[in-house]
């Protein structure tokens, strides 16, 4: 199989179940502690601020819907209706999504 033929990480992730979006997200946050630890950076200064496992499958998903909508910076309206969407089609993230949503309006208002 040549490698342009070979299904891009998009590709890939776009039918992944969650479980495999998970564990790809759960290796992100490893190789970023990994590389923050050897910055020398205390991890209990730093682990707080990462997000968790499932916010970042939340933010890998939002990502692929931007890219697929051309990579136009969603308006809050449409970044609102995109979380939303997410929720509905992953539900085991629902929980995650309004926790994120909340956050979001807190910061925005």
């Amino acid at each position: 199989m040549s490698r342009s033929s070979w299904p891009s990480r998009h590709e890939r992730r776009r039918g992944a179940s969650l479980e495999v979006l998970r564990a790809e997200a759960h290796d992100e946050l490893q190789t970023v502690v990994m590389e923050r630890l050897r910055d020398g950076e205390d991890p209990w200064e730093f682990m707080e601020e990462l997000p968790t496992v499932d916010e970042l499958v939340v933010w890998m998903l939002r990502a692929e819907l931007i890219r697929e909508d051309d990579e136009r910076r969603p308006s809050a309206a449409r970044d609102y209706r995109m979380l939303r969407q997410i929720a509905l089609d992953h539900p085991p993230l629902t929980r995650t999504v309004w926790t994120m949503l909340g956050r979001l309006e807190a910061e925005a208002g």
